[in-house]
């Protein structure tokens, strides 16, 4: 996986900064709320909905235990389709061979599907070092590139804009991207809808080569589909010459009767809609429909090495509905910024540090951006256990160090930054495995209680920062038992 965001400092740093900006609170609060309530309210006209759910897990599960097989037979259907497939191991590989697709047309402009995938890459950064132009096509990623900002939701990017500011910088970005905003644009979602319209029209029939993602690829038929609510993704996936889709393996499924259950839990789990307004398929190419080129480049870019970790490979289940962020509490005050990703949230939070390892500080800070109150697993389609992979990644780092990435090979480092942590262990478990000193020591706690303080001090500061330590009662409980039950077994 690329590099986080430039400059980006580690989570509790970032998201300090976030919490104490009321307009992105209030931004945020707003719009996870709203999403929220309408969600509920879909999910809950299915009367199978946990059937639906359990279904999701269990194909998920089916598939990555014999991922190897059934990407094999991916890249046949695809093959004989018409497509051409291309192996991607990391980002570097896959933003080479696009840009070398690209290149190969003579085209120097591409529009684009709103893809996480080529984000993740980093593959805008790349087409324009190669003197490419990328046109970014969902209308929240058109606000997010027009800012010069990056996305902070999976599925509503620029979730943390509002209208105001939208409007703002239509009026002052688009004319440099092409058709300019009307004069006496308003913030009204109508006129910026219409905007934006406008602005995009000349760029879908101009363009001769659209790059996209896919929610998911169909091993049995070579079929990719797209799910969106604007119609922007058919205009990518139909007007161009050549379309070249950038696609994590881990989003196959074996047949159409398994993309049944997914077409109807993700609807409702991210947009709340019934039915999805766009659902586009296509199957390598057909002559005089379509693109009359097809390449498909499926991206390994860390999966593999997630895939080995039986507990953390639950996260390669997601199908980016988003509906985890939108009951994080972490995530409703802090922001998607702050994770220092493309995939931010809780599921962020587990898939970032697996992908990209956690040898730099904000990868090894994401698993503790949680407070463990598992409101994103009950409403995960897919029942990804976030909680549990987040503490298996918080063991993972504070016992066995930081992962870096040599190769196919996972090397630890030390992890310095939890030493006081791995030593208040320690000292808990000598403690507590000896009860005469566990004894003299609350003994000890107790008469010295007025004394204490109020927060950590050292490396501990940062913790209790918010936090006040929890007081020390007169007496132990052991001592209390032996004051009024003389130590009588009071089961007797």
């Amino acid at each position: 996986m690329s590099g986080t965001f430039v400059g980006m400092p580690a989570f509790p740093k970032a998201a300090r900064e976030a919490v104490g900006n009321a307009t992105l609170r209030g931004n945020l609060r707003h719009a996870t709320h709203t999403i929220r309530a309408k969600r509920a309210k879909a999910v809950a006209e299915v009367s199978d909905w946990a059937e639906l759910r359990e279904a999701g897990k269990r194909i998920k599960d089916h598939t990555l235990r014999h991922l190897d097989g059934h990407l094999v037979r991916l890249e046949e259907s695809v093959t004989a389709a018409g497509g051409v497939v291309h192996w991607a191991a990391d980002a570097e590989e896959a933003n080479r061979i696009v840009t070398d697709l690209v290149k190969a047309t003579g085209e120097r402009e591409v529009v684009k599907v709103k893809s996480m995938a080529t984000q993740e890459i980093g593959l805008n950064e790349a087409l324009e070092a190669a003197g490419i132009r990328a046109y970014e096509t969902d209308l929240a990623e058109l606000i997010v590139q027009l800012g010069k900002d990056r996305p902070s939701h999976i599925l509503v990017p620029a979730i943390h804009r509002n209208r105001g500011e939208i409007r703002d910088i239509f009026a002052r970005e688009m004319g440099a991207w092409g058709r300019p905003a009307p004069e006496g644009l308003t913030d009204t979602p109508a006129e910026l809808a219409e905007a934006a319209r406008l602005h995009l029209r000349e760029k879908f029939l101009r363009a001769k080569v659209g790059i996209s993602g896919a929610n998911f690829m169909v091993a049995e038929t070579g079929t990719l589909v797209v799910v969106e609510s604007e119609g922007n993704g058919r205009m990518c996936l139909t007007l161009p010459e050549t379309l070249i889709s950038v696609v994590g393996i881990e989003k196959t499924v074996p047949s159409w009767r398994d993309l049944e259950v997914f077409l109807q839990t993700l609807p409702r789990s991210s947009t709340a809609e019934r039915m999805n307004p766009y659902t586009s398929m296509w199957t390598g190419t057909t002559d005089g429909d379509g693109p009359r080129t097809f390449h498909l480049v499926l991206l390994d870019n860390g999966r593999t090495d997630t895939l080995a970790d039986e507990v953390g490979r639950q996260a390669l289940r997601c199908i980016r509905c988003s509906a985890c962020l939108n009951v994080c509490p972490v995530y409703e005050r802090a922001g998607g910024h702050a994770y220092g990703s493309v995939y931010p949230g809780p599921i962020g939070a587990i898939l970032s540090p697996q992908l990209r390892g956690t040898a730099s500080e904000i990868d090894a800070s994401l698993p503790y951006a949680s407070s463990l109150c598992g409101a994103c697993y009950e409403v995960c389609p897919v029942a990804i256990d976030i909680p549990e992979v987040l503490v298996h990644l918080r063991e993972r780092i504070a016992q066995g160090g930081r992962a870096t990435r040599d190769g196919n090979t996972v090397v630890l480092k030390p992890a310095g930054g939890h030493a006081a942590e791995r030593a208040a262990m320690r000292a808990a478990r000598w403690a507590f495995s000896r009860p005469g000193a566990l004894r003299t020591g609350q003994r000890l706690a107790s008469g010295t209680r007025r004394f204490h303080p109020r927060t950590l001090p050292g490396p501990g500061r940062a913790w209790s920062a918010t936090r006040e330590l929890p007081t020390v009662p007169p007496e132990s409980f052991r001592a209390w038992w032996q004051r009024t039950r003389g130590g009588k077994d009071m089961t007797k």
